[in-house]
């Protein structure tokens, strides 16, 4: 059944800062090839990725996601003991408990601060999903500013023999200082929409209790392995986005000639582009890093956004869309005045 997202007034909310952060490693297409006994180009195609960052086994989702928040931070201008909240909505986080946000704060070396620290997750759609949430207490006036960070490393759970999935990942972080903001620029029109009946098509079942190894008589190891069944997650998808959008237009009272810029995602370079020509968007609109990124999970999107700002492609008073889909399987996207 669908229904309709509710009318809501924009909430007057600003990006005040930027940053991303990437591993030290990279590794090529080509690199993949040879490891793997492929013909030379063989991964660049199948993938869409050019190279990837890869962290090493002493990075972790903390590390890099404190090395975005401090570029995040220095493009804002502020220091960290001015921010009232530092949020997580990461994918792949360092561990089960405590929540991404607890261990980035101590990473900051912030540990003594009493900063409240919490985790929204919502796998690849955690930046979309985590700045709708956070707007609320932002205009409300329980907090003045928000350190938002997606830092991920999908890395150590792909089988890196099955180059269709593995092939289009990377490890990466991103962050954001969202405040307040009292003219300009604001949230215009947003929209989140679960269909677990997908919920199987993209997942790594360790991690929480339901496989814990205390309570499973089958190997254990298999489960700490990604798996994604690409065709159907991109099915499903492709069955819902076209609604989704126009439902964010109606909601923002826009065309799709007002968006300036569509910042999707980084899902795979087939599914931004078929996304692109079926909801009638131009690709010069489109906002692309994947070739040199790969699928950062929550971190593409903020990262993609982060590189277009600092090479001043978005500039202030332009009107962006926002466009993901994530593990749930779950879509959603949003409308804002930069």
């Amino acid at each position: 059944m669908h229904t309709s997202p509710l009318a809501l007034p924009p909430r007057r909310v600003t990006i005040l800062g930027s940053g991303h952060a990437l591993p030290d490693r990279i590794v090529t297409s080509t690199a993949l090839d040879h490891e793997l006994g492929l013909a030379a180009g063989s991964v660049e195609q199948i993938s869409g990725v050019v190279h990837r960052h890869v962290a090493s086994s002493a990075e972790t989702a903390a590390s890099l996601g404190a090395a975005a928040a401090r570029n995040a931070l220095a493009a804002a201008g502020i220091e960290l003991d001015q921010i009232d909240l530092i949020a997580c909505a990461s994918g792949t986080m360092d561990q089960g408990m405590p929540c991404n946000a607890a261990l980035l704060q101590r990473e900051l070396g912030m540990g003594h601060s009493g900063i409240p620290a919490m985790d929204i997750n919502a796998s690849c759609l955690g930046f979309i999903a985590a700045v709708d949430t956070l707007s609320w207490p932002l205009v409300a006036g329980r907090y003045r500013r928000v350190l938002l960070v997606c830092s991920d490393i999908a890395s150590c759970g792909l089988d890196w023999q099955q180059v269709e999935v593995s092939g289009i990942f990377g490890d990466g972080a991103a962050a954001v200082v969202l405040c307040a903001s009292e003219g300009g620029a604001k949230i215009i029109a947003s929209n989140l929409k679960t269909f677990s009946e997908g919920a199987h098509l993209c997942q790594i079942p360790a991690g929480g209790s339901r496989f814990h190894p205390r309570r499973i008589d089958i190997p254990f190891e298999p489960l700490t392995s990604f798996s994604m069944q690409g065709k159907g997650v991109f099915r499903l998808a492709a069955k819902h986005l076209p609604t989704l959008v126009s439902d964010l237009l109606d909601q923002a009272g826009l065309n799709q000639d007002q968006i300036d810029w569509v910042i999707p995602h980084q899902a795979s370079q087939q599914a931004m582009q078929h996304a692109a020509r079926r909801l009638g968007f131009a690709p010069e609109k489109v906002i692309d890093v994947f070739a040199h990124h790969g699928n950062q999970v929550a971190a593409s999107l903020p990262t993609a956004l982060d590189i277009a700002i600092r090479d001043q492609r978005i500039q202030r008073g332009q009107i962006l869309m926002l466009i993901g889909t994530g593990a749930g399987l779950s879509i959603g996207g949003m409308i804002l005045e930069y």
